[in-house]
């Protein structure tokens, strides 16, 4: 018994000071990278359409992401996410998990391409958001979640950047225990997904 006890404290005492330093590790070094993942440090900190919104925000998380396509090969990937239209090119089993009902498109629907600020992007058959920046072919923004936008590096290479300002106060703090982490696991993957569907037509 008392071996027994000794053998489970030999394995407690590692986890234990790994439960004690990863939270450290979590807040000064991954979270950092997590809130600019693929941004440089200039691009973390320039305006980007739609920060007039939230002009002090208690976060800024800013991703990017290079891709081997011009602007008018990304564009009408961008133009056509939602719920009810293309999908957000993520891990759409994941998004179906919480009754999303999403289906990622792997080709340009013509019928998606025309909006209008004010008009719904669905996130959830029950959660429309507002669309409150149409900017084509540049940038796109809904109300409440964030802004893409495109800028041309030249005439076959765009950088696609992801930015949402998280307003001080109870909405800091609900970001940071219950959103952060999948909002950087889905966002990402959505960058990803982007990219690799407009490098494919820009091959075509």
């Amino acid at each position: 018994m008392w071996r027994s006890q000794r053998r489970w404290a030999r394995l407690a005492r590692p986890l234990l000071a790994l439960g004690a330093v990863f939270p450290f590790v979590y807040l000064f070094t991954l979270r950092p990278r997590m809130h600019r993942w693929g941004a440089t440090e200039t691009e973390a900190a320039k305006p980007l359409p739609g920060d007039e919104a939230t002009p002090h925000p208690a976060l800024r998380v800013t991703h990017a992401v290079t891709i081997n396509a011009p602007v008018a090969d990304v564009w009408p990937w961008l133009a056509q996410i939602g719920q009810r239209e293309g999908g957000f090119y993520s891990y759409a089993w994941l998004e179906n998990l919480a009754g999303c009902e999403i289906k990622n498109a792997d080709r340009i629907h013509p019928e998606w391409q025309q909006r209008a600020v004010g008009g719904a992007v669905y996130l959830h058959p029950a959660l429309p958001l507002t669309l409150c920046i149409w900017e084509p072919p540049r940038a796109l923004g809904l109300e409440g979640w964030g802004t893409w936008v495109l800028e041309a590096l030249d005439a076959t290479h765009t950088r696609l950047l992801a930015r949402s300002n998280i307003p001080a106060g109870a909405a800091a703090w609900f970001f940071a225990f219950f959103i952060e982490i999948p909002h950087f696991i889905m966002q990402r993957k959505m960058l990803l997904g982007i990219k690799r569907r407009a490098e494919r037509m820009a091959q075509q």
